[in-house]
């Protein structure tokens, strides 16, 4: 079997938000066609006019390639092999970013096709392992207009997401920071409350998450706060601190009880390990696409795994991610959760209407089938709707942008 050629799909929800703090709204799809009529489809959570340049730009050099260069005409059933080619092949081009998101999208239209054409699903080829149950956190963002509106709507969604069977959600409460919305005027005695009216509402048997959302900028200012949280049983704290502040989420690790997740952004295993050994965070959040694929994510896994750390991968894309984490997730002991947000609760139409299958919710569970591959099916009509909304967008990207935050 050979890879005859790819396709990139740029698409974007025609009603996109470019105010809105959410990565749902635009994606960049592969597909990655072979010569036995076989295809693989992936998706990567990046500005996907970048990671579509990524994948197609022609090669100068040996250590400078185009990502489909290196792989057209290649045997496509052995991703970690053609991940190594890549990844080299590449390194001139940048060795994390962009780059490595784009190599995650066709990572995982590898490990697709590997699965349709041994007849088997993703999970059956990262293990020999049983797969586990997959447990789905319903991953909340409501209206963010002002606080008094923000706290209304995020009890309400709390609640329903457990009577839509979910037993955990996470939250985010960000009225400051880089992601901080126009209007959330509100204090870190606002955001306590709030997070006590959330626990109040769920009660005690009900997991709770919560993502700051790089609020605070540095340890000091974010203990100060959150010391006074240990009390609610949260099961984790997202991104409290900058990205790269090694030393500050060391020292949250050390200085209080509730465990400490990251992850979100970053590229590769190496990206991780520093994480893990400088930055002490108990829970890593590798989102599949991002980190360089199915490929990466599993070794991500393992490591954690060797130092004792719990693995819930992040995703804020389509049920694309959501089938690729799932399978991940089933055959990786240290993984609690996967995220998973609910077509209910999503204001983007390209997060609902992209997929024809994909995985379901049942009894608070992410249920895998049989199905070869990642088990998902595109829904064409929407992906030609999706595409020409970002056609429609690049030829009226001359036009002045409104104010905006940072994206999700």
């Amino acid at each position: 079997m050979k890879i005859t050629h790819i396709d990139c799909h740029v698409l974007l929800d025609p009603d996109f938000d470019i105010g809105a703090t959410s990565s749902a709204q635009d994606d960049l799809v592969v597909e990655i066609h072979t010569d036995e009529g076989l295809t693989g489809v992936g998706e990567t959570d990046v500005n996907p006019w970048i990671a579509r340049a990524c994948i197609e730009a022609p090669g100068t050099h040996s250590m400078g390639r185009g990502l489909t260069e290196m792989l057209l005409g290649q045997d496509p059933l052995d991703p970690v092999a053609l991940w190594q080619r890549l990844y080299t092949g590449s390194a001139m081009n940048g060795r994390r970013g962009a780059m490595i998101h784009a190599l995650g999208a066709l990572d995982i239209a590898l490990h697709d096709l590997r699965g349709k054409a041994r007849g088997l699903p993703c999970h059956a080829l990262l293990s020999d392992a049983a797969p586990r149950p997959v447990q789905p956190y319903a991953s909340l963002q409501p209206d963010t207009g002002s606080f008094a509106a923000f706290e209304e709507s995020l009890i309400r969604w709390t609640e329903l997401s457990k009577s839509m069977g979910f037993r955990a959600a996470k939250v985010e409460i960000t009225p400051f920071g880089p992601y901080a919305h126009k209007g959330m005027k509100a204090s870190t005695e606002d955001m306590t409350a709030l997070l006590r009216r959330v626990r109040s509402a769920v009660g005690d048997d009900f997991t709770l998450m919560l993502d700051l959302q790089y609020a605070f900028p540095d340890a000091d200012a974010c203990l100060a706060v959150i010391r006074g949280w240990e009390d609610l049983n949260l099961f984790f704290i997202e991104t409290p601190l900058p990205s790269d502040d090694l030393d500050g989420y060391a020292r949250l690790a050390r200085e209080q009880k509730t465990p400490i997740a990251a992850g979100e952004w970053l590229a590769t295993r190496f990206e991780f390990l520093e994480l893990m050994d400088h930055g002490l965070v108990q829970v890593v959040q590798p989102d599949i696409g991002r980190v360089g694929g199915l490929t990466e994510a599993w070794r991500v896994c393992q490591l954690a795994q060797e130092r004792g750390r719990t693995v819930v991968p992040h995703l804020w894309k389509t049920g694309l991610s959501i089938a690729a984490a799932a399978h991940l997730a089933s055959v990786t002991p240290n993984c609690a959760f996967i995220e998973y947000l609910p077509k209910q609760l999503c204001e983007s139409a390209l997060r609902r209407k992209l997929l024809k299958t994909e995985p379901c919710m049942m009894d608070g569970q992410i249920v895998l089938t049989d199905l070869p591959g990642l088990g998902v099916e595109l829904d064409r009509d929407a992906l030609l709707h999706f595409a020409d909304a970002a056609e429609r967008k690049m030829r009226d990207r001359s036009s002045p942008a409104k104010e905006y935050v940072h994206g999700k």
